[in-house]
């Protein structure tokens, strides 16, 4: 059986997809940028204040699967700029200390000009 995973607490989706599917003890989210589930907007314009905006978005998905930071197997990371790539990392280090296998790339552009976007796979 497929659960289809929603939480108030992270962005809504933007199109055609949801937050996130469970399946056999696995979560599979979709990429989060750096919306505020509040307002529906990105507020932040820096790489550092994007990246921790993802990872509390992210946090909230986890929470709803009942899950955490150290349950995520593996994350797929888009960066608008690679050269942010130092800077995204320090952030991204305080949330992911579990250290999960990542690819991470940099991208052309990204939904409502972010600067990052990343996409998680979790036991849960």
């Amino acid at each position: 059986m497929i659960k289809t995973l929603h939480t108030s607490s992270a962005p809504a989706a933007i199109g055609p997809y949801s937050q996130g599917k469970i399946i056999d003890g696995f979560l599979f989210a979709s990429g989060q940028i750096a919306i505020n589930p509040a307002t529906g907007d990105i507020e932040e314009d820096t790489i550092e204040g994007q990246t921790k905006r993802v990872c509390e978005n992210i946090a909230a998905i986890l929470k709803e699967a009942g899950a955490d930071f150290d349950s995520v197997i593996k994350t797929t990371c888009f960066l608008k700029n690679i050269s942010d790539f130092g800077a995204f990392n320090e952030v991204y280090g305080e949330y992911f200390s579990s250290k999960p296998a990542r690819s991470c790339v940099g991208v052309g552009d990204l939904p409502k000009n972010a600067l990052v976007e990343v996409e998680i796979i979790a036991k849960v």
